[in-house]
């Protein structure tokens, strides 16, 4: 019976997990690049932890032929010159790594805390929401009143839409990682006591404006540019991505986001949103990002532990909640 490297040839190599680290595995992903993944492909921001041990540590060697690191959720994918650094001496050195990578519990992850404005329900995504009721589907069951946020309501078991506004402006937001399109954040909550999910849209929607903020299974995300899309909308923040950098918040880099950052979202009125964003562009509105703060990850698993029956409590909620809701 052949293994698995006889059968599957885009692993190069695999470490099994210990008790202080989950498995490990190395994928070739090109001529120029190598995906290293850790445990399960199940979400677990602990793994998301871990990776960004790994990136550090990886940053800190200063390898010769490195050429840029790319952290995600349970994976990282690293970009190297083979001429330079061979794909077995990179393997090994990496292997050789993870001996010296912190356990999570012994993290300290530099992590900013973004504050972002937000109108929730607001005349923007309203607008494509009608659109996709017209053209796409009208018997579509995630667009209530004319937007998404009293099916998301719903299908969590919340009494209302000002439910869903609260749970979602009661926790910092995780960026995990960076992707899919320019710039644009995979978040997830904090404090899983607020850990809202929803399924997507059923087909995608062809119209999406930039700035929206929606959430699709456990993951909320800002769309950077304006695009089709298949999350459920509940809102509009201000720019995250502007490739003529017209603010100063864009001057070093044209995605303002970064992975481990901290976003907490403060709501406005469309009205004042609309004025942010004239200000954004004419480069008079300051961002209100705090600089490094690190996230303690054995101080967050502490808190995870001690709110272990209120989250359990809010997931019956849901899973009895999702009985009674048609899904698109």
């Amino acid at each position: 019976m052949p293994g698995m490297h006889d059968r599957n040839t885009a692993v190069i190599d695999v470490l099994p997990a210990t008790a202080d680290r989950p498995r490990v595995m190395y994928r070739y992903a090109g001529d120029r690049f190598l995906l290293v993944e850790y445990g399960e492909m199940v979400l677990d921001l602990t793994m998301n932890f871990r990776i960004f041990g790994l990136n550090d540590t990886v940053k800190k060697a200063e390898l010769d032929g490195l050429v840029e690191t790319v952290p995600a959720l349970r994976s990282i994918l690293i970009h190297y010159d083979s001429r330079r650094l061979p794909t077995h001496m990179l393997v090994d050195t990496l292997k050789k790594m993870e001996e010296t990578v912190p356990p999570g519990e012994n993290l300290n992850i530099p992590s900013r805390r973004v504050e972002l404005p937000i109108a929730f329900s607001d005349r923007w995504t309203r607008a494509d929401i009608e659109r996709y009721v017209k053209y796409t589907r009208q018997d579509a069951p995630n667009i209530v009143n004319g937007h998404n946020i009293e099916y998301i309501a719903q299908y969590n078991g919340l009494r209302s839409v000002q439910a869903v506004i609260d749970y979602i402006c009661a926790t910092e937001w995780w960026n995990a990682c960076i992707g899919f399109w320019p710039g644009l954040p995979f978040m997830f909550p904090l404090d899983p006591r607020y850990a809202i999910v929803t399924p997507k849209y059923n087909p995608t929607r062809p119209w999406t404006p930039e700035g929206a903020v929606g959430i699709g299974g456990p993951c909320v995300a800002i769309y950077p540019v304006q695009s089709p899309g298949g999350y459920q909308l509940f809102g509009r923040t201000i720019p995250i991505f502007d490739l003529k950098q017209r603010n100063p918040a864009f001057k070093m880099n044209p995605i303002l986001l970064k992975p481990a950052d901290r976003i907490q979202w403060v709501p406005v009125s469309d009205a004042e949103l609309e004025s942010i964003r004239e200000k954004v562009y004419d480069g008079t509105y300051r961002y209100k990002i705090v600089a490094y703060e690190a996230l303690n990850v054995k101080s967050y698993l502490g808190f995870l532990d001690s709110i272990k029956s209120e989250i359990a409590a809010f997931q019956q909620r849901q899973a009895e909640a999702v009985k009674h809701v048609a899904i698109p």
